[in-house]
Parts: structure tokens; sequence; C-alpha cells
């Protein structure tokens, strides 16, 4: 695995993690437009990736080759966690709101994230999907790369589908929630732009 530091200033990042299994890089713009390019050979993760970007304001490129002959596992997690080593590299905390939450809707789905850069890695996961795939994409996948991030970006996420109908219905809710979290939690709040957001000085 090689990676590159964000420059001074700036809260960008570029991060590659090749194993065995998968090659995967991520470059990241936290200060972006939305723009994603994405090429994970997995089409409905790039759908949910694209979520994450347009309703965050993130800028992403990621790459991902992938052993999909076996299955998606490995693919998925890695993804999650080279774009949560991306989000550690690039995010300088000072400043930051730190937490962010939101509730998205998507017809008759309905889900919440909450998340915290603790730096303090933990993950409450409650989704009941009412069917384990959509097309051939294995929705118990999602977990994996939810903890992936979690472990490496350091952070406490909680996500919570409070119901839908349709599987798809409910996990876009909850990217999207997930992608307008991130954008309230790494905001800089200019009451407080020279701290860090904590009592103890330090995240």
């Amino acid at each position: 695995m090689s990676d590159t530091a964000p420059s001074s200033g700036s809260r960008q990042a570029s991060v590659e993690r090749n194993t065995k299994e998968t090659q995967i890089a991520i470059s990241i713009n936290l200060d972006g437009s939305g723009q994603l390019e994405v090429d994970t050979g997995l089409p409905f993760l790039d759908h949910m990736l694209d979520q994450v970007a347009r309703h965050g304001l993130i800028d992403l490129s990621i790459s991902a080759q992938g052993d999909l002959e076996i299955d998606a596992h490995h693919t998925v997690e890695d993804i999650g966690i080279t774009l949560g080593q991306a989000f550690a590299q690039a995010l300088d905390k000072t400043g930051i709101r730190r937490y962010g939450h939101a509730y998205v809707p998507l017809d008759e789905a309905l889900s919440r994230v909450v998340i915290d850069f603790s730096g303090r890695p933990g993950l409450e996961y409650h989704v009941q999907f009412v069917k384990g795939t959509v097309g051939a994409f294995d929705v118990d996948l999602f977990h994996e790369f939810f903890q992936g991030f979690v472990n490496h970006a350091l952070v406490t996420l909680h996500i919570d589908n409070f119901r839908g109908k349709n599987s798809h219905h409910q996990i876009e809710t909850i990217f999207k929630a997930f992608g307008r979290a991130i954008r309230m939690a790494i905001e800089i709040d200019p009451r407080s732009s020279h701290s860090v957001p904590s009592t103890k000085g330090v995240l």
C-alpha cells in the first residue's frame, strides 16, 4: 500500500491500497462540488458512491479492481477502507464542526445517519433489508463497507433505517444521509476556526 499525504492548507489526499485481492486508488477533495469519477466494476456501488460525492459536496475519484470472480466482498470492504484512509489524511480537524447528522427520505424509506469525527472508530448499524440483493448486489456487503470506513477514518458512525419496502430505497437513503452528515461535520465553523472541537484539545 502507498499513499500521499495532503499538501499544507488543502483538504485533499490520494491513497492507493494494493493487495493480492484488490487494487484500489482514491483521490478526494473535501472542498469540492460533488464531482465523481468512479469505476469499481460494481455499478450499484458506483451509484451509492455518487450519492456521497453529490450530497457531501466532495470530489471523488475512485478506481478499483478486485477478485469479483469470487464475489464482491473484498472489493467493497477495501473501498471502504481506502476511502476512510483518504478522509483521515485529507481532514485537518481544526475548526470543523465535528458532528454531523441527516435524515433522508426516498418515497417510503427513511434513514438517519449521525457521524462524529472523534478519532475513535465505532459503528452502530441498524438496517433490516427487506430483500438480500439489489440486482446481483449483496446488500449485506454495505456493512463491510461502513466498517472499513469507520476503522480507518477513525469516526463514530450511527446508521439507522427506520422504514422501507424496497432495498434500493433503503440503502440509497443511507448513502444520501451519509453524504449529508459528512458535509455538516467537516464544515468549518467560523466561530471556532482556530480550535479543535474537543475539551481534550485533540481529536
